[in-house]
């Protein structure tokens, strides 16, 4: 009788364990890439820009996204007291519509900044950016 589980089978042969997966560094930024995604995205939400622009003081791109961010939420908050103004009467019924058209885009810009921010890229906005350079 012979054995069909013999030692020659190369059924019975160990195969070598699988390569450990790649190290995968974090993107969006040469160091603490965390940390600096976390400060793009507080720089263009709101008053939440304040917290990079004092936190981060020695990254000059985190300053510069806190600083747009900031100039976003001056001009949103111009806008917001001009149609408050602006919105007596009937005056106000026609500019409703251009308001939240406006705040829409205001909105779509944050978004697109965060996005290009935490690839490493800058949205460069006409007057703004070059306004925001100055500080």
């Amino acid at each position: 009788m012979t054995d069909e589980h013999s030692s020659d089978s190369p059924a019975d042969e160990q195969a070598p364990p699988p390569p450990p997966p790649p190290v995968v560094e974090p993107t969006g930024g040469s160091t603490g890439g965390d940390n600096r995604m976390l400060m793009v995205i507080l720089s263009y939400l709101y008053f939440f820009c304040l917290v990079p622009l004092f936190v981060e003081k020695d990254d000059k791109e985190v300053q510069w996204h806190a600083k747009h961010g900031l100039i976003l939420l001056g001009a949103d908050l111009l806008l917001a007291v001009a149609f408050t103004v602006l919105s007596v009467g009937v005056i106000g019924c026609l500019l409703a519509p251009v308001w939240a058209l406006l705040h829409f885009a205001l909105f779509v810009v944050r978004i697109v900044a965060i996005v290009k921010g935490n690839q490493g890229e800058r949205l460069i906005l006409p007057g703004i950016s070059s306004f925001a350079d100055k500080f």
